[in-house]
């Protein structure tokens, strides 16, 4: 095959359709758009959600009420198994160092320690959030436990 004889497989290039150009050309009058109505007219297209002129449903609908999404803290979970699994005795655990462990994916997220299961060491564990079975466990264990809401409220004080 010769470098100048390319061309597109047979069928791959469409002749397009020319309308309106008079009755002899059979796509002539209407052009292909039927008799009268909202769609055979220039600018004739609805919006999405259009029913024809009726209310549409999501103006029939009370839009009302509260919605907390916008304003809710997504935590990223880490229980007290997965920290005496991965953690040492004397270690201070905080956002870095289970980013570093591989326990949370993005160190700058906000992060939640959960009681499931068993810790047998003294942590030192400074997050964002620890749930009240967690703080039990923790400190159950000679461990410590610090988060912001706790070290901002004493010094006020």
């Amino acid at each position: 095959m010769s470098d100048f004889n390319l061309h597109a497989p047979e069928g791959a290039n469409k002749k397009r359709r020319i309308v309106g150009r008079g009755q002899g050309s059979g796509r002539g009058g209407t052009a292909g758009r039927g008799n009268k109505g909202q769609q055979s007219r220039s600018g004739g297209k609805t919006y999405p959600g259009f029913e024809g002129g009726q209310m549409p449903l999501y103006r029939r609908l009370p839009g009302r009420g509260f919605s907390n999404a916008k304003f809710r803290k997504e935590y990223q979970i880490v229980n007290v198994s997965d920290l005496a699994a991965k953690f040492n005795a004397g270690d201070t655990v905080d956002t870095v160092a289970l980013f570093m462990k591989g326990l949370i994916r993005k160190p700058e997220l906000p992060v939640k320690i959960l009681g499931d299961g068993e810790i047998a060491i003294a942590l030192t564990v400074s997050v964002d959030a620890v749930s009240s079975g967690a703080k039990a466990k923790i400190e159950a264990a000679g461990g410590k436990v610090e988060t912001p809401a706790a070290t901002g409220s004493s010094a006020n004080e």
